[in-house]
């Protein structure tokens, strides 16, 4: 017959087995190392660099995932990559940004030197920080995500024009003239910068197909003719690929052009 020994373990090996054991349990559940909650729509608020404070335009913003963010430096769009490095910082590498003339250059700048590299978290309860390894700061505070504007129904401004990884603002000349809208029965309706113009579509998933357009036929000179020409040759190009993020529209074509847009109203 087999006999067992009570064997009286000391108080303080014990506190220190059952800590080992909760952390294991806790890194098992995570997976790795708990990282401080930053994903989610964030408000840009200001930047601090070089001993000043820059306050952002109410439409700077980040929306941060695990791998990717996605924004506004204020006026041009933003996408970038991101690698959690095991602790309370985050690696970003810029990706493909729009390159629009803005109002608050000087931010948008500061802005995008800023956001990339290796930048430490320090998350409050109602504020994120990304700081850098020479203590400039971006300071953000949560902010609601912006539901996506539909693709159909809704009127469309364009603000930029894609020609492989480079996009240019519209001229100043056609800024806010060329629009367009495809209704929901895919009629297409709008001003290509001067001429107003309609077509029909066909559309499957993301992608859309422009019938032949039928325009007035205004002589259009200069940069609006320029944009002009650049538009009806995009629609020309079809099929369109197009991609939407808030009230932001890219349309891109397989050659590589395309166009950025703004959702205006919605259309009854």
């Amino acid at each position: 017959m087999r006999t067992f020994r009570h064997v009286h373990t000391p108080a303080g090996l014990v506190l220190v087995l059952v800590l080992a054991l909760a952390g294991c349990g806790r890194e098992q559940e995570s997976g790795s190392v708990v990282l401080p909650d930053v994903e989610g729509s964030w408000a840009v608020e200001s930047l601090t660099t070089e001993g000043r404070t820059l306050h952002a335009p109410d439409s700077a913003r980040l929306t941060i995932g695990a791998t990717a963010a996605t924004g506004s430096y204020g006026c041009n769009g933003l996408k970038a990559a991101l690698v959690h490095d095991g602790s309370a910082a985050v690696t970003v590498t810029p990706g493909p940004r729009t390159a629009m003339a803005c109002p608050d250059m000087e931010f948008e700048t500061a802005f995008a030197k800023l956001f990339k590299g290796r930048l430490t978290i320090d998350r409050g309860p109602d504020r994120l920080t990304l700081k850098t390894s020479d203590g400039s700061t971006i300071a953000m505070s949560p902010k609601p995500p912006v539901a996506d504007a539909p693709f159909t129904s809704t009127e469309w401004i364009v603000e930029s024009l894609i020609s492989g990884e480079t996009v240019s603002s519209v001229p100043a000349e056609a800024a806010g003239k060329a629009r367009f809208t495809v209704a929901a029965d895919l009629a297409v309706s709008g001003n290509l910068g001067c001429n107003r113009f309609s077509a029909r579509a066909t559309g499957d998933g993301a992608e859309v197909t422009f019938g032949p357009l039928t325009s007035t036929r205004m002589a259009c000179a200069g940069p609006v003719g320029e944009v002009e020409q650049a538009l009806t040759t995009l629609f020309a190009a079809s099929p369109l690929r197009w991609e939407i993020q808030g009230r932001d529209l890219t349309l891109k074509a397989p050659d590589g052009t395309g166009l950025t847009a703004k959702a205006a109203t919605a259309v009854e």
